[in-house]
């Protein structure tokens, strides 16, 4: 049986966001994250996913659960399984079954970070006591500020084997820091080059790109793929261009680490670039979940617009008809950092302004490979148009493309839709961002009777409100709650696990579920869940419905202890201290009456 505490470290270092995104396109609405649920037909997004509660819910078939949930449900994997899969992503090591108690768990992940985290110091302290590596920069035109900002340092020759005594731990290697070669020699990867640590979204070093200082191949070396490295999941400078992002209104993203740095050097800060491979859909998801207008930048020579054509075929499943991809092809003399030198930056802005959207491009770059003035070069065009047009995730824009397919063609639109057979959406439903973010109104399954659902108890409205904030259940007195439904036997077992320290401090929803899923209190809990996405509460108003609930259960205990006391009174049974107990409980409950809370 695999340890609880260890299946909540497990949730609190995954983001269901990004777990769950790995299988299905998600888009931002609101707080929330959504798309078509996967697991019923469906052709607007009711699938909604929860980063602050770290649990997902459908508002259409009911499906909800954290991201183990989701790993057991989408990819049919029994618990252990997905536990052992969320845990490879992160570079956790599954504890074996009876051995927990014997040892600590895995700290692989944190190994790793701490070792990358201690060499990213190391190259910058370096780069001070280098005057060539400076010089480069200077020569680059980068400023010491710059520099601290992206933590750009300098790899000497060798230097790792001094930083860490144990220079053969199997941890340097598994975080790309070393290589050893076929004699068992090992030497450091990174050697006389310029380096610019890759951080993720959280400002932790999880990668570092490196750039010869003068001649050399390879000019720019990225770290390997590790447990704590995807390239293709990572954009160089994102943690550092958020704010710009959302302050901009968009996003750039160029080709390298020099350009971001260099942009960043004249103002312009909310430039990001891939790391050593073609942008990927999933760059795109990332920055459309930052900002509705992502703008490409390319070299205007061959070369550039080779990758500005990969960059369109990888982003059409994530397009959106309230979002805008657009290209920036620069004159065939400059790059990114020449221009902006050259030109200024606001030169730089105004072409980005006036960057060409992406169906245009689409649409100006197959007609320049066609002989638009005979029938067999308009049949190409819209035969090579086909494969791409059909797989552009937003309808409207799919429509205008299609139009302008048909216009450049000598088509009609239904003749053009009839060759791409696009009179219905697009197949692969899953495969595609949904057409609106707007959160679908609340559906629920049919009720017994007449389908109305009645009012919450107190007890369902605080265990909805330790659900929205677990740390709560700390604050409820465990005596006031009555032992007489599900919801209040479910309460009373969150209680209970936070007094003996059964629950992380801070655990998320997801966590929460996970504690109990295999209990009596699975069922009620995930129902409460459920429900609670479905129907949010105010911020403005959780500690007042808090405050208000618990007053009300201390106002009901009151009230039955006098019932029971009146009762024995009736009776002649009230002893002195009885019929002194009976005047403060009609005291308090005055009290509480005037303060207008019974």
């Amino acid at each position: 049986m695999i340890p609880q505490s260890f299946i909540q470290d497990l949730l609190a270092r995954v983001d269901i966001v990004d777990v769950i995104e790995r299988y299905l396109p998600l888009k931002k609405g609101g707080a929330n994250y959504f798309a078509c649920c996967p697991f019923h037909g469906e052709k607007s997004p009711s699938f909604s996913v929860s980063p602050s509660k770290q649990f997902y819910h459908c508002f259409g078939c009911g499906a909800h659960g954290s991201a183990l949930g989701f790993m057991m449900e989408y990819s049919g994997l029994n618990f252990v399984e997905a536990v052992k899969e969320l845990a490879a992503q992160v570079g956790m090591q599954v504890p074996d079954d009876g051995k927990f108690a014997a040892r600590a768990p895995d700290d692989t992940h944190e190994r790793l970070v701490e070792a990358m985290t201690r060499t990213a110091q190391f190259y910058r302290e370096q780069l001070k006591q280098h005057p060539a590596a400076i010089d480069y920069l200077k020569r680059r035109g980068l400023s010491g500020e710059i520099a601290a900002r992206f933590g750009i340092g300098y790899a000497p020759r060798q230097g790792l084997d001094k930083l860490f005594p144990d220079y053969r731990a199997k941890v340097l290697a598994d975080a790309g820091l070393v290589i050893d070669n076929e004699e068992g020699r090992r030497y450091d990867r990174f050697r006389d080059r310029i380096m610019f640590p890759i951080l993720d979204r959280r400002g932790r070093v999880i990668a570092f790109g490196g750039r010869v200082l003068d001649k050399g191949e390879p000019k720019y070396l990225n770290s390997p793929e590790t447990p704590l490295f995807e390239k293709g999941r990572e954009l160089y400078g994102l943690f550092q261009a958020q704010k710009a992002i959302r302050d901009a209104g968009s996003a750039l993203v160029v080709e390298g680490y020099m350009d971001v740095v260099a942009l960043a050097q004249f103002g312009i800060d909310n430039a990001v670039a891939a790391l050593g491979t073609a942008t990927t859909p999933h760059h795109i998801n990332t920055l459309l979940r930052q900002t509705d207008r992502v703008v490409f930048c390319f070299d205007g020579d061959a070369a550039g617009r080779k990758a500005a054509w990969r960059a369109l075929e990888n982003a059409l499943e994530a397009l959106r008809d309230d979002a805008t991809l657009a290209f920036l092809f620069l004159p065939e003399q400059h790059d990114p950092d020449s221009f902006v030198r050259a030109e200024g930056a606001e030169a730089f802005r105004a072409a980005a302004r006036s960057a060409t959207p992406l169906g245009t491009f689409l649409v100006q770059t197959l007609r320049a490979q066609c002989d638009m003035d005979s029938a067999e070069g308009r049949a190409r065009f819209v035969h090579e148009a086909r494969p791409l047009v059909t797989r552009i995730a937003a309808p409207l824009l799919r429509l205008q493309v299609v139009k302008s397919i048909a216009e450049e063609s000598a088509l009609t639109q239904q003749e053009v839709e009839q060759a791409f057979g696009t009179g219905n959406p697009p197949p692969n439903r899953q495969a595609r961002r949904a057409d609106t973010v707007t959160a679908p109104p609340a559906r629920r399954a049919p009720r017994p009777g007449n389908g109305r659902r009645k009012p919450p108890s107190k007890v369902d409205t605080l265990l909805r409100l330790v659900l929205h904030h677990p740390q709560w259940a700390a604050r409820l007195p465990v005596d006031l709650i009555p032992d007489d439904s599900p919801e209040a036997r479910a309460l009373i077992s969150i209680i209970d696990a936070t007094s003996v320290g059964d629950l992380m401090p801070g655990c998320g929803l997801g966590a929460l579920i996970e504690r109990f899923r295999e209990t009596e209190h699975g069922e009620t809990l995930a129902r409460a869940a459920g429900e609670l996405v479905e129907a949010e509460f105010d911020d403005a108003i959780v500690e007042t419905l808090f405050e208000d609930a618990l007053r009300a259960l201390h106002a009901d205990a009151i009230a039955a202890e006098i019932a029971r006391l009146t009762a024995r009174a009736a009776d002649g049974g009230l002893d002195a201290a009885g019929r002194h107990r009976l005047a403060e409980l009609l005291l308090e409950k005055r009290n509480l009456a005037g303060a207008g809370k019974v």
